[in-house]
């Protein structure tokens, strides 16, 4: 069976889009601001096995220009050599959050481990409301320089 095309969906369950799904870098969230320039923000995501799902304090900045429906962007790369790239496409769900988001949590103990992430959702404000920001992707692409199969197609000719 041959491996699943750029753009495809199938890309997910790649060992090494599992991988990135699971490290503790950050995505990179692109989406076009209220005044149609584009925006490109580092931000936590937690994958839920369909979706990225990213949270922030509801009076963040993107939250102006996120309500909902809108068409984003989402990458999560490697730091490291052989770098591996994930490329997430689609139409961002937004809804709020009084406290704290079980996905923000989550993202804090995976991003500091769970003493330190606990420690972190406990300094926020009890009264904090959170925006939840869904990404269920309809495009997926991955690069991987250890997979001569997934090089950038400007390299792999």
């Amino acid at each position: 069976m041959a491996p699943p095309e750029q753009g495809d969906v199938g890309l997910l369950d790649d060992g090494a889009a599992q991988q990135l799904l699971a490290s503790a870098v950050p995505a990179h969230l692109a989406y076009t601001w209220t005044d149609g320039t584009p925006r490109n923000t580092p931000i936590w995501f937690h994958w839920d096995g369909r979706a990225v799902v990213m949270c922030s304090p509801s009076n963040a900045p993107k939250v102006k220009a996120l309500t909902g429906g809108e068409d984003v962007a989402v990458t999560i790369h490697g730091a490291d050599w052989p770098f591996a790239v994930l490329l997430l496409r689609g139409t961002i769900e937004v809804d709020q959050i009084r406290g704290i988001a079980p996905e923000y949590r989550a993202s804090a103990n995976r991003y500091f481990g769970a003493e330190q992430g606990e420690a972190w959702c406990a300094s926020l404000p009890a009264e904090i409301s959170m925006t939840r920001f869904r990404l269920e992707p309809t495009w997926v692409g991955l690069l991987d320089f250890n997979d001569m199969r997934r090089l950038p197609s400007a390299i792999a000719g």
